[in-house]
Order: C-alpha cells, then structure tokens, then sequence
C-alpha cells in the first residue's frame, strides 16, 4: 500500500484538471460523482495506507522522481509518511469528503457548478502534498497552491466586487508570511545545505547549539509563515472577511484544513524550535494573544459566519499555545477535534443561511429549534465541543493544553489562566449563538430544513465531535515524551467548571435573561468596549492608517510624475502617424496612383536639388 501514496493527491488533482477542461459539456450529475467521488476515493486510499502503517508504525519515504537538479540541490517529488502525516492526511480528505458531499446540495442551483468543485479538488490537492512533502520546497509549493485555491474561492462569487476586495485581501496579506517563511528556507538551505526535512533536523541539532542566534532566526522567519497561514497576529485580518466564499469553502478551507498548515509546519519542524525557546515563546504568547482577541471579538459580532470565522482564529490560537509551550500532541490532537466541530458548525451555518433566504444575521433568526431540528442538534453538539464542555471531543484536547501549559516553569500558571480566559469566553459566545438562533420568537421562515446530501455529513460530524476526544493519535515516535507529571487537581477541575459556567452565563443573558448586562452595555465605557471589540480591536483600521492610505497616496503622486509625460508624448506622436496611416488607406486606385505620382516628384525635386559633385 505504502506504494499507492502518491494516488491520494494525484486523484483529486486529476479530477480538477478535468473539470476545468469539460465544465460545459458535463451534466450535474457527472460533477457531482467526480468532485466528490475523487475525495472519497483519497480518504479511502488514506485509510488502507493508514491500516497498512498502524500494523507496523514505521515512517517511510517514497521517492517518485528528481523535480530539479542544480549542482548539490536536487529536490524531489517525494512524500513522507509517519502518524503525523496519518492524522493530517485523514482530516483533509475524511472531513474534505463529507464537506463535498454537503456542496453538491449547497451549491446545486449554482451556475459555476464544476468551476466549484474544480478549484475544491484542487485545493484538497494542493493540501495533501503540503502535509506529505519530504522536503521543505515541496511542502512550499502545496503552501502556495493552497494560497492560489483559497483566493479563487474567497473570489467565487466575483460579480460581487466586494467578495473579489476579500479575495485580493486575503492573498496579499498571506503574502507577508509567504515572503518571511521563503526567507527562512533560504536561510535554512545556505547554513544546512539542504532542505529534506529529516536530514535538516538532524543537520540542525548537530551543527547548532540551544539557543543559538541562527536558528532562532530561522524559526522566526518560518512562524511568519505560520502566522499568516493560520490567521493569528498580526496577520489575521484576511481570515474575518475571507467568509465572502461559499459556506462550504469556510468550513473546508477556513476551519478543518488550509488554517492548520501553519500548526502542522510548526510540528513539522519542533526539533528546530527545540533549539529557539525564545522562539517557541513567542509562539505561545502570539497563540494566548490572538485567542483572547478573537474570543472577544466574536462575542460582539451579529454575522453568524463572522463568528465562527474569530472561533476559528482563537481555537488556531489555542494550538499555538500548545506548541509553545511543547505540548506537540496536545496541539495536533486540538487540530483534528476541532476539524471536527467547527466543519460541523460552518456546514450547519451553511444549512440556514441556504434554507432562511440567505439571511446572516443571527438577530433576525431564532426559533428555528423544531422548524431545523437537525441543524438544532447538530449546531448544539458542535457549540457543546467548541465550548470544550466534559466528555466532548473539544474537552479532552483543550483540557490536554491546558493542563501541560500550567506546568511550564515560573509563566505557567499565567498561560494557563490566559487560557482559561479564552475557554470561559468561547463558552459564553457559542451559546449565545445558540439560544439566539434556535430559542426564543422566529423572525425569518425557514424553507425547509437538510435534505439527506446535508444531513448525512451533520449527522457523522456530530458523532465526530462527540466521539473524536476518544481517538488516540498516532504521534508518541514522532514528538518527544510529554511530562507525566501532573498538577494538583483543583487545577484540573477549575479548568473543567469554567466551560460550565460561562455556559452558565450564556444561558442567564441570552435566554433567562435574568442576568441584566443593559446597564453596563450602554454606559460609555461599556460603549467604547462594545465598538472596539466589534471592529476586531481596530486592527484593520490602524493598518489603513498606517499602510494602506500612505501606499495610496504614494501612488497617486507616483502616476503623473514628470517622466511619464515624455513617454506619454511618444505615444501620442505614434498614435497620430498611425492615424494619418490609416485615413490614407480609402481602397480607391485613382488616390494611390496619385500618391505614387506625387511621392516621385517629390522625390526627383529633391535629388535635383543635390549638387553633381556630392554624387
């Protein structure tokens, strides 16, 4: 099986490259069956090589040809396979099926149909050589893949202008982290000699020393990449707005998968961070302060999807604490749970948006609790794991994070109560969520509710977001050994009771409602709070300041500097010859005859004019 490796990306590949050649001649239902059918046909091929690998957990490499040869640099077309490349291969292509199989009821009104499914197979191809790839500029190259398919998705619907703004914005700013995270393989490559990842971690922890300067720098460099990648600080505006695509592109692209490739490239290279803790700090704290931004955010926010998109940036973030504070497998167990429940609750946010008039506003909902009982149900199991409430999948992996933070020597215990911030907040604006849109009095009909091409893929999310915290994922070869060790047990229990209350709380102000926020809300200082939460602490404001309006500026000097009106004057010069040209070209036989006669005489008067000496 292990040689059959290299046909889970070529399928999907294969059916996009074939979409994009015969999207007008095929009819829906060969679309369907290719763009779907070309992901399950992966995540079965997945789940052999997976059965095949858990039998005897030996990593392997496979070696299909030489992409390039460039004196001593010869990267290849080659994959790597350990448990880490299991649980990353099944998120994609297990969770990546059942979000194709939602579109082909989402998207079946739509006039871009195969286009759709074109770019989404492509996106899943672009993902899975990122999390194989054996070297690091094969595993760049499935980066900017995913790059390019997350703005043609963004961008689908380009009639809008708006969506194609959200689109440019999410490729330009991912940019910044691409451009740092290509700086660091360069650096990698000059003081390595090589960018294979295995022999560069190994080349690394013999050539430096912890705490050198080099390769705190190189990790630096590659944590821009992660942090553009993933949408954490500060590099996370593009993700908010990025919820301009499809729904199911949010729950693919945003939420299971393409956000993650900055956590796996982490995990991917930890022996490297191993070297840089001053590195593997800044990790954590980045991950503590965007979790706690985005938390706050998304409890201000009324757009259903705009919430979910900051859960997904503070749950990212969450996994970045878990890699700083060397909580490998706590991070990549975060990463598969919550591919989980938020693909779950985009997909259900998918269900009402199409079934409530494409309605996003989560104030001009309620009451949908018996008219969608299995978005209702699917939506509360979902927002349960989010909240991280006992014995959901969402529980076990953060409760792993933050117990292993808490024992992190003298800043432990301040992580930790970070964390536990962030956990009490999730909570309450998960359910707010909830009773907001499924309690209380319907202001919108809904049309209907999941047809069995939406409910199949709900319903096994749910049974993944309850049952997936019970998994054990096949990483102990791959990181170093945790501590055993563990705190004292209130510490254990404090983080177990905050969930429950700020579900607690939810339930008092949103649906009780007797816990009265009125007063403070509306005072100034509640005032002040609510706008700057709501603008996602005025981030995106301060980079237009700061970025956009003097680029702007520049460029509007830079458009009628004096140089260009000498150019612009040859254009003209050009422009008129040729317009003379072509006026004199009228297809009358009398005016060239004409033409030619007088053309001669000019030029016999001309050659008279020369005196016989000068000849």
């Amino acid at each position: 099986m292990a040689a059959m490796i290299g046909l889970v990306p070529l399928i999907p590949l294969l059916s996009s490259i074939v979409l994009m050649l015969t999207y007008a001649v095929l009819p829906r239902l060969l679309i369907g069956v290719l763009g779907v059918g070309s992901v399950a046909a992966a995540a079965i091929l997945t789940l052999l090589i997976g059965m095949d690998f858990l039998a005897d957990p030996q990593p392997f490499q496979l070696v299909l040809w030489t992409w390039m040869q460039v004196g001593n640099f010869s990267p290849g077309i080659s994959f790597y396979f350990d448990g880490l490349t299991l649980v990353m291969m099944s998120v994609i292509t297990g969770v990546g099926f059942l979000i194709h199989l939602f579109s082909t009821e989402f998207m079946e009104q739509d006039a871009s149909y195969a286009r759709y499914f074109a770019y989404l197979n492509m996106f899943v191809a672009a993902m899975l050589i990122l999390v194989m790839a054996d070297n690091l500029l094969l595993l760049y190259l499935g980066w900017e893949g995913v790059g390019v398919c997350s703005y043609l998705l963004v961008g689908f619907w380009y009639q809008n202008s708006a969506n194609g703004q959200a689109a440019r914005k999410a490729f330009v700013v991912t940019r910044i982290g691409d451009t740092a995270m290509a700086l660091g393989l360069f650096l990698l490559f000059t003081e390595l000699g090589t960018l294979e990842i295995q022999p560069m971690l190994a080349m690394a922890n013999q050539q430096w020393q912890l705490g050198d300067m080099l390769p705190l720098i190189a990790c630096l460099l590659l944590l821009g990449g992660a942090v553009g990648k993933s949408a954490q600080l500060p590099l996370h505006t593009w993700l908010p707005d990025a919820m301009a695509g499809p729904t199911p592109v949010s729950a693919l692209i945003h939420a299971a998968t393409m956000v993650t490739a900055g956590v796996y490239l982490i995990a991917r290279t930890h022996d490297l961070f191993l070297l840089a803790p001053t590195a593997m700090m800044v990790v954590a704290f980045i991950g503590l302060a965007t979790s706690l931004m985005a938390a706050f955010t998304a409890l201000m926010q009324s757009d259903i999807k705009r919430i979910l998109a900051y859960s997904t940036i503070s749950q990212i973030g969450y996994m970045f604490l878990a890699l700083g504070v060397g909580a490998w497998t706590a991070g990549i167990f975060h990463l598969m749970t919550h591919a989980f429940f938020k693909a779950l609750l985009f997909l259900g946010s998918g269900a009402i948006i199409h079934y409530l008039h494409h309605e996003h506003d989560i104030f001009k909902m309620g009451g949908l609790r018996k008219k969608m009982p299995i978005t209702f149900w699917s939506f509360l199991i979902g927002s349960a794991a989010l909240a991280a409430l006992p014995m959901t999948s969402g529980f076990f992996s953060k409760d792993q994070i933050l117990l292993q933070a808490y024992q992190l020597p003298q800043l432990g215990p301040w992580l930790w109560l970070g964390g536990l911030l962030g956990a009490l907040l999730t909570a309450i604006y998960s359910f707010r969520l909830v009773f907001v849109v499924f309690f209380g009095q319907a202001k919108t009909e809904p049309s209907g509710d999941v047809g069995w091409r939406m409910g199949v893929p709900l319903i096994l999310l749910c049974a993944l977001a309850m049952l997936g915290g019970y998994f054990v994922i096949p990483v102990a070869d791959v990181f170093p050994i945790a501590s055993t060790d563990h705190p004292a047990h209130w510490v254990e229990y404090v983080s177990i009771a905050t969930p429950v209350l700020g579900l607690l709380l939810a339930y008092l102000l949103f649906y009780s409602k007797q816990l009265n926020m009125d007063g403070l809300i509306n005072s100034s200082v509640g005032q002040v709070l609510r706008g700057f939460w709501l603008s996602g602490w005025r981030i995106d404001w301060l980079y237009d300041l700061v970025f956009v309006k003097p680029y702007t500026m520049l460029s509007g000097l830079m458009k009628n500097e004096p140089v260009d009106g000498f150019y612009g004057l040859v254009i003209a010069i050009n422009q008129t010859f040729n317009y003379w040209g072509m006026r004199s070209q009228t297809g009358r036989m009398r005016w060239y005859i004409g033409s030619m006669v007088f053309g001669l005489i000019l030029l016999l008067t001309l050659a008279l004019q020369i005196p016989a000496e000068a000849l």
